[in-house]
């Protein structure tokens, strides 16, 4: 549906708009992580790793906001890629400790640089001033 053709007191709800740049920020992202053998799950979780260090699956999750299914599928592959490493957490030895690899730091930051780019371009109507100020209240929004 084109912004036109929605009913003008649709098109005038914050909720509505954020929804629809929403579902577009996510098929474009998908599309450049997938050109790039990637996922943003994949991203978001090094980009944890980096940040914070080793964790268990269930904070990293937490933090990231993924879903402990998803959480599971997403380490096996990044285990098989070598980017993370599993190993058993020594103050509890029933969890894993995931562990960011080289390798992971690596790819972090090859995801990066196309996911940088897909924001100018998901956000190109706006200056670089209006993406700031964008981010600032969304992030107020969610805080």
């Amino acid at each position: 549906m084109e912004m036109g053709e929605a009913p003008t007191r649709l098109r005038n709800k914050p909720s509505w708009l954020i929804n629809k740049v929403s579902a577009r920020a996510h098929r474009t992202i998908a599309e450049t992580m997938t050109a790039v053998d990637g996922h943003a799950h994949h991203f978001a979780i090094l980009a944890a790793l980096d940040e914070f260090g080793p964790d268990s699956q269930v904070r990293i999750g937490q933090r990231c906001g993924i879903d402990q299914s998803d959480m599971n599928t997403m380490l096996n592959e990044l285990t098989a890629q070598g980017h993370v490493a599993r190993t058993p957490d020594p103050s509890d030895r029933r969890r894993n400790r995931i562990t960011l690899t080289a390798a992971g730091r690596r790819r972090l930051e090859e995801l990066d640089a196309p996911l940088t780019a897909v924001q100018h371009d998901i956000l190109r109507a706006l200056s670089a001033t209006e993406r700031d100020t964008l981010t600032r209240l969304l992030t107020r929004i969610l805080e």
